[in-house]
């Protein structure tokens, strides 16, 4: 069971003892992504999880990575476009050094010139990179197209073209004004002291308080988006709206992804790749937010098959909507989705992840059990209602990277009958 506390400033400390265990992670949640940027900002938020392992007032960057290997720890760190996180995995013995480190990192960062230039390099380097994946690619221009006019739309990595105006002091001063105890979330879970938690909470409540940022609402539009690209296979993504994140039926969403393809035994890898043969990669996803979401079936084939690929997948998600799922479905996707959950409780890498954003993102932890009891609720009626409501071929969206046809033949495909 876990801990919470919050502090006068807002700042909030989650912790978890898990006896037993000899290592411990440590997370801070910062409740600034890709979305809280401005169109001219697009980028920094991610520029700056980079420049936080670039060098301290006390640690160069390869002392940095010394010290980190010095203990054996596992430091690391991600944006998304809700939130930022930065965290660490030592041993418990460590634990008090891993503090330091990740507080010195996320607090006392320099912002060097030449060090804000050479990570611009690797940036832009990170942004190619994606652009040579078509998997990466093709999901980035979906949520483009169907978020267009929002930040929702824009990259989290950002752009040449915004990142060359940021500078060090800039992006210091931008994390200065955002990184402030109302927004920000640490989560402890595993082998600790009661003076480790003391540390940190002493910590958190030097930090100044701040409000919170603003967001500007977004919505999912159906569209299409195509890339014409000399690659073997075309990548391809027919997607739906799916409720935001917040919503009280995303245990259903989740469950009613797992069964159309989120494994070998879902009906879109048995439809498309067992019984016919169509491709080698085929599942689906959900991409969801505070406001709004999507459901996404990808598929990677050869363009000689891309019309029996999507057919297929149409015919999929449409006989879910019409007819629901067996009662056997459900219960196998259920008990998947609970070994999955009791199974990664037993990480503390897990439970930090799962205290830090839960908090941070819905603004309470749900304990294992009550997740337990959500997924065991759901039943097939409401699968099927659910389907019913999402799988409409006029809300469709497509996006398709490859040797594609165009956009207009994609848009009159899904408004065919």
């Amino acid at each position: 069971m876990y801990r919470q506390v919050t502090l006068p400033n807002g700042a909030r400390l989650l912790t978890e003892a898990m006896p037993g265990v000899r290592s411990a992670a440590l997370g801070f949640f910062v409740g600034v992504g890709s979305r809280h940027e401005g169109a001219k900002e697009n980028g920094a938020a991610h520029f700056i999880e980079h420049m936080l392992f670039k060098g301290t007032r006390r640690r160069t960057a390869a002392q940095l990575a010394k010290d980190t290997d010095a203990i054996g720890g596992q430091f690391n760190a991600y944006t998304t476009k809700e939130h930022t996180c930065f965290y660490a995995r030592t041993l418990d013995s460590h634990l008090d050094q891993g503090l330091d480190i990740l507080e010195d990192m996320l607090f006392h960062s320099k912002f060097d010139p030449a060090d804000t230039q050479l990570e611009r390099g690797v940036i832009l380097e990170e942004i190619g990179m994606y652009e040579d994946t078509p998997e990466d690619l093709v999901a980035e221009r979906l949520s483009a197209a169907v978020y267009k006019g929002s930040p929702l739309a824009r990259p989290i990595l950002g752009r040449a073209s915004t990142l060359s105006g940021m500078e060090g002091d800039w992006l210091r001063e931008w994390q200065r004004e955002r990184y402030h105890a109302g927004v920000l979330v640490a989560a402890l879970a595993g082998s600790f002291t009661r003076a480790q938690e003391e540390r940190l909470t002493q910590l958190l409540a030097s930090l100044p308080a701040g409000p919170l940022p603003k967001v500007r609402p977004a919505a999912y539009h159906g569209a299409v988006t195509v890339k014409r690209k000399a690659i073997e296979q075309n990548h391809l993504i027919l997607a739906f709206p799916a409720p935001a994140y917040l919503d009280p039926r995303r245990p259903q969403v989740l469950l009613l992804n797992s069964l159309l393809g989120g494994g070998c035994s879902s009906r879109l890898f048995q439809e498309l790749r067992e019984e016919r043969g169509l491709c080698y990669t085929v599942y689906s996803y959900v991409a969801d937010h505070e406001d709004t979401g999507l459901i996404g079936v990808y598929a990677a084939v050869s363009p000689d098959q891309e019309r029996q690929a999507l057919e297929a997948a149409r015919r999929v998600v449409l006989e879910l909507a019409d007819h629901g799922p067996a009662r056997e479905e459900v219960d196998r996707v259920r008990e998947q989705a609970k070994a999955g959950l009791l199974m990664g409780s037993e990480s503390v890498q897990a439970r930090m992840s799962h205290m830090g954003s839960s908090a941070l993102l819905y603004g309470r932890v749900r304990e294992t059990q009550e997740i337990l009891d959500l997924y065991d609720a759901v039943t097939p009626e409401q699968l099927r209602a659910l389907a019913g409501e999402l799988f409409q071929m006029e809300q469709a969206s497509l996006s398709a990277v490859g040797r594609v046809s165009p956009a207009a033949e994609y848009s009159q495909w899904l408004t065919a009958l």
